[in-house]
C-alpha cells in the first residue's frame, strides 16, 4: 500500500483513510462475534462442552446430544451496537452505523441416539457510516459507508456414539453480502491497480490526478447487500464425559467455500470530478476461516458449572489481501483492484460461570479475551477490527416445565489507535442477545 503521507495534510489523511475498505469494519473476534446464542455469550462465548441449546449448531455440532431429548424450538436475536469514530487533527468523524439486528433460529429433535436439526445464524460483520461532509468523504459530497452480513442456514446431527462420547457434524449453507460506498484520491485509487483492459484502462491515466475518486455499490438495505454470494461449510465435533462432572469438547469448523460476490451488471459506479461509469464489481475468493476450538465443562457444585474454550482462528489463509474487479457496463473494459490485509491468527480464549440460583433463575457471566488479528500498520479508520476482549453476562429463566427465556450482554472496552496516517481510531461496543425456547 502507497505510504500517506505528512499527517497535517488533511485530504491526504483521508485519502490514507479510504484506502483500507470498511470491509467486515467493526469486527469482535475479527469479523466473528464474541459469542452465539446467549447462553455461550453470557459466558464469554464458551461453548465447546456444554448444552448451549440449538447454538450448538453453529458452536460445536455434537453437544445436541447434551440436551433433554425433547424437540426443542429456539428463536433469538441479538443487536450488534459497535460505536466508531476517527480523528485527524481538528476533524472528527463518528460512525453512524451503531446498531446490526441479526436474527436466528433453532429447531432440534432426537430420535433414540441421533439428534438432528435445522439452525440459521448470522455469523458476523457490521458496517460503518461515515456522513458526506466528513474528511473521510474527502469532499465528494456523498457518504462513505460500508456494511458486510455472513450467514449460514445449517443442518447438524449428533450421535451418542457411547454413553460418555458424542460425536456432531454439520452442513451448511453460507451466505455473505456487501455494500460499499469509498472515496480516495485518483492516485491512491490508482496505486492499489493490478490490472486493466479495454476503454477503462485508458481512462486511468487522466483519473490518477483526481482530487477524489469513488467506488460505490449499495442497497442501502440493513440485511441485505447490493454485492452477494453463497457457498458451502461444515462442522466437526467431540464431547467426551471424562466423569460425572467433567466433559471435554473439540470442534473444527472448515474453511468456506464461497464463490465471488457479485453486484448486477450496472448496479456499480465509478466516478470522479468529470467522470462516471457504472458496471459490476466482483469481491473475489473472500472466504470464512477455518477455526479448531477445545473446552472444558466442570460441574463444580450441583449449582455452579465453569468452562473455558480456546479457539484458534486462521485469519492468516483467508485475509491475506482484499480483491475486487470492476467490469464497465458503460465504456467498456475492466480493472482490478487489491488491497494488502495480512492478518494474522487469532487465539481467543473464552471463560465463564454459570450459577443456578434455584429451579427458575441461571446467572451467567464470562470473558472473551483475544488479540487484534489486523497488523497495526494496515488499521484504518474504515477498517478498525481493533477491539481485543468483551466481558460479558446473561441470565436464564425458565417460564415453566417447556419455556425459557435467555438473554445476554456483552462490552468490550474503548480501545484507541493511533494509525501509521495519524489518524485516531476509537472503538467500543455494547452487544445484546435474546432468545425464547420452547420444548415439546
Amino acid at each position: 500500500m502507497t505510504p500517506c503521507p505528512h499527517p497535517r495534510a488533511p485530504r491526504a489523511l483521508a485519502a490514507c483513510a479510504a484506502l483500507a475498505l470498511p470491509l467486515l469494519a467493526q469486527a469482535t473476534n475479527g469479523m466473528l462475534l464474541e459469542g452465539y446464542g446467549p447462553i455461550a455469550t453470557g459466558m464469554g462465548g464458551a461453548a465447546t462442552a456444554l448444552d448451549n441449546g440449538l447454538a450448538a449448531a453453529t458452536n460445536n455440532p455434537a453437544t445436541l446430544a447434551l440436551g433433554d431429548g425433547r424437540t426443542r424450538l429456539d428463536l433469538a436475536v441479538g443487536n450488534l451496537g459497535p460505536r466508531v469514530s476517527s480523528r485527524a487533527g481538528p476533524m472528527n468523524a463518528d460512525s453512524g452505523g451503531t446498531s446490526y439486528v441479526m436474527p436466528a433460529f433453532g429447531w432440534g429433535r432426537r430420535s433414540g441416539a441421533i439428534t438432528y436439526g435445522l439452525a440459521l445464524f448470522a455469523q458476523g460483520g457490521m458496517g460503518t457510516e461515515y456522513g458526506s461532509q466528513s474528511f473521510l468523504a474527502l469532499g465528494s459530497g456523498q457518504r462513505v459507508r460500508s456494511e458486510l452480513g455472513v450467514g449460514r442456514v445449517i443442518l447438524p446431527l449428533a450421535w451418542q456414539a457411547t454413553p460418555a462420547l458424542a460425536l456432531g457434524a454439520s452442513l451448511d449453507l453460507v451466505w455473505s453480502s456487501l455494500d460499499l460506498k469509498m472515496a480516495a484520491t485518483g492516485a491512491q485509487l490508482a496505486g492499489m491497480v493490478t490490472g486493466a483492459e479495454g476503454n477503462l484502462a485508458m481512462a486511468l491515466g487522466p483519473l490518477a490526478g483526481a482530487p477524489w475518486a469513488r467506488v460505490d455499490f449499495s442497497d442501502d438495505s440493513r440485511f441485505t447487500g447490493e454485492a452477494a454470494s453463497t457457498g458451502w461449510a461444515g462442522k466437526l465435533g467431540v464431547v467426551y464425559s471424562a466423569s460425572p462432572t467433567l466433559r471435554l469438547g473439540l470442534s473444527h469448523h472448515l474453511k468456506s467455500s464461497l464463490k465471488d460476490m457479485k453486484t448486477g451488471r450496472s448496479a456499480a459506479t465509478l466516478s470522479a470530478p468529470g467522470f462516471a461509469d457504472s458496471g459490476r464489481i466482483s469481491v473475489q475468493d473472500f472466504q470464512m476461516p477455518a477455526q479448531t476450538t477445545l473446552g472444558v465443562a466442570w460441574q463444580a457444585t450441583p449449582a455452579t458449572l465453569l468452562a473455558v474454550d480456546l479457539k484458534h482462528i486462521g485469519w492468516a489463509d483467508v485475509m491475506k489481501s482484499f480483491r475486487m474487479r470492476y467490469d464497465s457496463n458503460g465504456m467498456g473494459g475492466s480493472v482490478s483492484f487489491a488491497m494488502t490485509q495480512n492478518w494474522r491468527d487469532q487465539t481467543a480464549l473464552q471463560l465463564g460461570v454459570a450459577h443456578r440460583l434455584n429451579t427458575a433463575w441461571t446467572l451467567r457471566a464470562g470473558a472473551n479475551l483475544a488479540n487484534n488479528p489486523v497488523p497495526d500498520s494496515l488499521v484504518n479508520p474504515l477498517f478498525p477490527a481493533i477491539v481485543k476482549n468483551h466481558l460479558t453476562a446473561g441470565v436464564g429463566w425458565d417460564l415453566s416445565a417447556n419455556q425459557a427465556l435467555n438473554a445476554a450482554v456483552a462490552y468490550a472496552p474503548k480501545v484507541s489507535v493511533d494509525t501509521p496516517s495519524g489518524v485516531v481510531v476509537s472503538h467500543r461496543q455494547l452487544n445484546l442477545q435474546l432468545m425464547f425456547s420452547q420444548g415439546f
